[in-house]
């Protein structure tokens, strides 16, 4: 068990008002009065749904040897405390500091923005990997380094987990951090205390505003990570920030960046960029051009999304230096990223993709790929999450079924919600589109039919959407319709093992279940 003096860990908190003794022991951090034992250091956070002060008493009755807070009001009486302005930044300091500061002397790389952080964080592992780097990744499905693998429960988590988690990935071996950002994360400073050496900023589009309420603060949130955490320190005085420039938030962030800015971009003449770009179900090959020089690549990522995913991985490794050979060795040698893209095997000739888009942009970039590439028809099963964001649901329908030969709308984590009702939202962006002109985007229809599922039992002529609420009978039904040489796309859940039902995890896997579907059709 650690122990370090709560002197010691007040060391890079000036702003801190002591009241007690500074001697004092910690072997464990927590702003959890549950997980409170005996010689912790309690943090009383202020949180969206509860007040850490009120809680302050129970903490000390399980053994807390001294209080964070941020209101004197609550102060205990024969426990050391101590005030500061902002609570939630001083825990991630002190968590760090707790930590050894895991990421003061090593490469840490931040990757925020809505869509594509989980595949870059796996190209920029590739690049440092083929530079002579040992690097950890830490992201929305796991945080892993060797052997070591540590399970995510938030793509970014608090900042007492996510500091022990680094340390733990230290002493594995890791001589390098990759790390999703979250908006979340950078609103809360899960992520103060981190020593990040290059910020990447992906794009953003809409998600998460059943939290951030609008998109300006969710931009907002984003921006901390360029404005805030990429100042010049002591411990980092040469960071960098690599910024999407094809997104329209791009200009915006980059005039905020606290760092000098590396440019990308599809478009343009940004400083990574690339040229003679060709596109098939093999994958992406193009001319990459740097401020450090140009090389050629081909990669077995497919669509233009992931090109972007591309040229965010090797700004990174520009701006930290990195010989152009890694990062094209990386980018032709990155590991598959489980649920992004992710091909089922089957005998059917039916390419079977299970892919994690569970927004509107991102299901509209793998559906504009998959139409560059496909020779037959495309059948996507998506659904919306619950307690969720619900003013996607239509946008993501009108996606879905616009882009597809057919659309399943189906159940993916309903929470709470009804998964009926979370459908019929779907369903309203859905028939709400004007009829279509004959032959617009791939159609022969004037319209968008709604099925039934009986009426699917002979295959579908017309395009259009069917509702079916059980996710296991709608994968079953869209491998049934599939003919030799269609698409089907199941979207939305990708990586994901489970499906949360009420407040109940549920062991449920889209691959497992389309493979199932895949035997049972050539029984």
């Amino acid at each position: 068990m650690k122990h370090i003096t709560l002197r010691e860990l007040l060391v890079k908190l000036p702003e801190a008002e002591i009241h007690g003794d500074t001697a004092t022991t910690i072997n464990f951090l927590t702003c959890d009065s549950r997980s409170v034992r005996p010689g912790a250091l309690f943090f009383a956070l202020r949180g969206w749904q509860s007040d850490g002060h009120t809680y302050i008493e129970k903490a000390i009755e399980a053994g807390a040897a001294a209080v964070i807070l941020e209101d004197e009001a609550s102060a205990p009486t024969g426990t050391p405390w101590v005030r500061v302005p902002d609570g939630r930044a001083a825990m991630g300091r002190m968590a760090a500091r707790f930590n050894g500061e895991p990421t003061a002397t090593k490469p840490l790389i931040g990757i925020t923005g809505t869509n594509g952080k989980t595949t870059t964080t796996y190209l920029i592992e590739a690049i440092l990997e083929a530079a002579g780097h040992h690097a950890a990744v830490l992201g929305t499905i796991s945080y892993r380094f060797g052997t070591t693998i540590i399970q995510a429960s938030h793509t970014t988590p608090e900042s007492t987990e996510l500091q022990s988690a680094l340390r733990q990935l230290a002493e594995a071996g890791a001589d390098a951090f990759v790390m999703e950002v979250s908006s979340h994360a950078l609103e809360q400073k899960r992520v103060d205390g981190c020593y990040f050496d290059v910020g990447i900023f992906s794009n953003l589009t809409r998600d998460h505003l059943d939290y951030h309420l609008t998109m300006e603060n969710y931009r907002e949130a984003k921006c901390r990570l360029f404005s805030d955490l990429l100042q010049p320190s002591p411990e980092k005085p040469q960071r960098r920030a690599a910024i999407n420039m094809d997104d329209p938030s791009g200009e915006e962030i980059a005039r905020r960046c606290s760092c000098p800015v590396i440019t990308f971009g599809i478009q343009g003449q940004r400083d990574v960029r690339p040229t003679d770009i060709a596109s098939s179900v093999d994958g992406i090959s193009a001319t990459l051009i740097t401020p450090a020089g140009s090389f050629k690549f081909a990669s077995r990522l497919l669509g233009r999304f992931n090109l972007s995913n591309i040229l965010a991985a090797a700004a990174a490794g520009v701006a930290l230096d990195l010989p152009l050979d890694a990062i094209k060795y990386g980018i032709e040698n990155h590991s598959t990223v489980p649920g992004r893209m992710e091909r089922v095997a089957n005998r059917s000739g039916v390419t079977c993709l299970v892919d994690y888009a569970h927004t509107g942009d991102a299901l509209e970039n793998v559906l504009a790929t998959l139409k560059e590439i496909s020779t037959g028809r495309i059948i996507t099963l998506f659904g919306c999450g619950g307690d969720r964001d619900n003013g996607k649901r239509p946008i993501m329908g009108r996606i879905a079924v616009t882009k597809s030969d057919l659309a399943i709308v189906t159940s993916d984590n309903p929470r709470t919600e009804d998964p009926l009702s979370i459908m019929e939202q779907i369903k309203a962006g859905i028939t709400s589109i004007a009829p279509l002109p004959v032959g617009e985007d791939r159609g022969t229809s004037e319209t968008h039919r709604e099925y039934q599922p009986n009426q699917l039992t002979d295959g579908f002529t017309e395009r259009g959407f069917v509702l079916v609420e059980n996710r296991r009978e709608a994968i079953r039904l869209a491998i049934s319709l599939a003919h030799p040489g269609d698409i089907v796309l199941l979207a939305g859940k990708g990586h994901e093992d489970y499906q949360i039902i009420g407040t109940v995890k549920h062991h449920f896997d889209d691959r497992e279940e389309a493979a199932a579907a895949f035997a049972e059709n050539m029984a």
